[in-house]
């Protein structure tokens, strides 16, 4: 599918759309634009390659997950240092009245744009799981784009307002972030959550949404407090849920079934990596060496 969403690159510098345009670049022995400006802003997300942004007189190396944004008026080019590479990117331009628009439904679509603005700060970092988050949903915009089915427009615009609000959802959550006494109250209430949740799904959408939290957010929470993922804790939780009700008795069927595990090869798996037997034989060993087993 990534390839069908490729964009041809065009050195055609104006929009053509009176709102947005979004291109999916994929090239190698790439020939550098000429410095230049244009009238409506402009977000670049680097996916690949070796890229210098110069912006406005200055010059940035450009690492994966780094997103570029360019304000009307501002000079600036990507200069691909090694054309060898491979060198992909994201480019998202949106017009001067389509940003009025989406300020006057909320200024929280213009958080960064105007942050870009006054503080002429150009560069933001997302990290890995930000990163594809954003893929996820630059090339669900796109897919939409190239689709011609029913509820199209409507769509596209839920899609790009999407974006767009996360987009500075992340970049502010980064530099506004909650206090130590605030993440600390937050990582207790999503812990006990868990703790009487094993049993149901627990996926990251399910916790940002019941907490009303980035997902994002959640995921450095865990990270800094217990220096797991959130996956890794809860597969830890259940883990020893599951070795509790099997001391109490239950056999390993039961409780594999009681601790949310999708599916046993998973649940048999995550089992002997962590105590480096089976759950069988864990049981057998308890059994065993149970008072009057012998």
């Amino acid at each position: 599918m990534k390839n069908q969403l490729r964009s041809a690159f065009n050195s055609r510098q104006h929009m053509l759309s009176e709102d947005f345009e979004v291109f999916y670049y994929s090239d190698t022995m790439f020939q550098s634009v000429g410095i230049h400006s244009h009238n409506y802003y402009e977000f670049y997300f680097f996916v690949e390659g070796k890229v210098t942004m110069e912006i406005d007189g200055r010059s940035f190396p450009l690492k994966q997950g780094d997103l570029a944004v360019v304000p009307p008026g501002i000079r600036h080019r990507a200069n691909v240092t090694d054309p060898t590479l491979p060198y992909r990117r994201f480019v998202l331009w949106i017009s001067s009245p389509f940003a009025a628009e989406l300020m006057a439904e909320s200024p929280d679509y213009m958080y960064l744009l105007q942050k870009v603005v006054t503080t002429h700060e150009y560069i933001y970092h997302f990290d890995l799981i930000e990163c594809n988050e954003m893929r996820t949903r630059l090339f669900g915009l796109l897919d939409e784009i190239h689709q011609d089915r029913f509820g199209r427009s409507a769509r596209i615009g839920l899609l790009i307002s999407d974006l767009l609000l996360q987009i500075n959802r992340s970049v502010y959550e980064k530099q506004n972030p909650r206090s130590h006494t605030e993440s600390t109250g937050m990582y207790k209430a999503i812990v006990r959550f868990i703790d009487t949740h094993l049993d149901e799904t627990l996926s990251l959408d399910r916790l940002a949404g019941e907490f009303y939290l980035s997902k994002y957010y959640i995921a450095h929470l865990f990270q800094e407090t217990t220096g797991l993922s959130i996956h890794q804790y809860i597969t830890k939780k259940r883990l020893q849920f599951c070795l509790g009700l099997i001391r109490e008795g239950a056999n390993v069927t039961e409780a594999y079934s009681r601790c949310g595990f999708g599916d046993y090869s998973s649940f048999y798996r995550a089992f002997r990596k962590e105590y480096g037997v089976s759950p069988a034989r864990y049981q057998q060993d308890i059994l065993l060496n149970e008072p009057g087993s012998r």
